[in-house]
């Protein structure tokens, strides 16, 4: 089994690239043996559940899919949105060789053999290629370049896969020869109407076990799978298991099969970025319930708790302030306190500054007028220090009016 059969609606599995013709990248059949996410595989846009505003009828993605002509493009979306399925359905409508590639384990020198196959291939049979290069903004600037010539002059088709935004992650150029589709996470009624075809598809479902499940424990598996469609039909295949063929779902065998998951944060991408920002606008809103729902989700998600506590800190001096001068001091003392207990005892610490940041008083004070004079430092930076205020430590400085005129403040009246 390859590892792109372990895939249903998200990105490509396994290392290095894969191909085959369209209609083998539009979905074949997979095996009775392969996991259900990847036997429900959608096969046409018609199976396509939950991005009704890309693949409805007449949206320009749902106009590619039906036979209109193809190009480039850029599908964003988090995991298990559909993009590694629609990058092989569109291969499937255009009879293209499909070229599965994947930017965190090949390089530049992969793509060349890429691009001289289908160059080959075009010459020879007229048919085109359509390269799928998933987590694309894994590649730098300069690797993303080589594939501009080859977009511009038609020798691949290029449908990107990213998990992050790709204004930050992917090239101009390769962005102006490359509409960006927006894929949502699949939302819980999307969810739960996979998850029900699952059950009732006797062909590549789980039809043929005559299950029966609870709404409430579908709603549940949905609910619980971040809209990811691939993580929810894992979750109700192995709550499949825990009651066997005939056996009934209930919201508890739901929990059960959901036990081991895990928060997924991405700590060098867009989410972490957001995550911080959450953590840091409740703390300035005084929401403290708010402040330990998202340090919790940091923490939980295998964020470096030291980056929190550094992030803190900043919170105090810039939100806090004067109005609270202990709160730089707590958050300070959270931060050794980590140090010193490491996780999970440490975590503590962290909590109980967040909870104080968020109720202390606010004021931005000193935030306000540091950048004021950060900005005036850079306008008159070659000012000279006044007379009066410079240092005097030798008689002939002194004799050159150096330190004249200064009172010592506390010696006045």
């Amino acid at each position: 089994m390859t590892g792109d059969a372990l895939n249903l609606f998200g990105e490509a599995g396994g290392s290095g690239a894969t191909e085959g013709t369209g209609e083998e990248a539009g979905g074949g059949a997979a095996g009775p043996d392969a996991p259900l996410a990847a036997r429900m595989r959608p096969r046409s846009p018609e199976e396509l559940r939950g991005q009704e505003d890309l693949v409805g009828e007449g949206r320009p993605l749902r106009r590619m899919l039906d036979g209109g002509e193809l190009q480039s493009c850029i599908l964003w979306g988090p995991p298990g949105s559909g993009k590694t399925t629609i990058a092989r359905l569109l291969a499937r409508t255009a009879d293209a060789r499909f070229v599965a590639f994947s930017a965190v384990t090949e390089g530049v020198a992969r793509v060349r053999e890429i691009i001289a196959e289908a160059k080959a291939l075009r010459r020879a049979t007229g048919r085109g290629t359509i390269l799928f290069c998933d987590e694309i903004h894994r590649f730098n600037r300069a690797q993303q370049d080589a594939f501009l010539p080859h977009v511009e002059d038609g020798t691949i088709v290029l449908v990107g896969a990213t998990t992050e935004n790709p204004s930050f992650e992917v090239n101009r150029p390769l962005l102006s020869r490359a509409p960006v589709f927006i894929l949502e996470p699949l939302g819980e009624d999307a969810l739960v109407q996979v998850l029900q075809e699952a059950l009732a598809d006797g062909e590549r479902g789980l039809g043929q076990m005559g299950l029966e499940a609870d709404p409430e424990a579908l709603a549940f598996l949905a609910r619980s799978s971040d809209g990811d469609a691939r993580r929810a039909l894992g979750a109700l295949e192995t709550a499949s298991r825990l009651v066997g063929e005939g056996g009934r779902i209930d919201a508890g065998v739901a929990a059960d099969a959901l036990q081991h998951r895990f928060a997924i944060h991405d700590k060098s991408g867009e989410e972490h970025y957001n995550l911080i920002s959450a953590l840091h606008k409740s703390i300035r809103g005084s929401d403290p319930d708010a402040a330990l729902y998202w340090l919790a989700r940091m923490l939980r998600g295998g964020e470096d708790p030291r980056f929190v506590a550094r992030r803190l800190v900043r919170m105090a001096s810039e939100d806090i302030g004067l109005a609270d001068p202990g709160a730089l001091g707590m958050a300070v003392s959270a931060w050794r306190a980590f140090d010193y207990l490491g996780s999970p005892e440490g975590e503590l610490a962290l909590a109980e500054a967040a909870v104080h940041l968020a109720t202390a008083p606010k004021s931005n004070r000193v935030y306000v007028a540091w950048k004021r004079a950060s900005a005036l430092a850079r306008e008159t930076g070659s000012a000279p220090v006044p007379m009066h205020i410079r240092n005097a430590p030798t008689r002939p400085m002194k004799e050159w009016g150096y330190g004249k005129g200064y009172e010592y403040e506390p010696d006045l009246p």
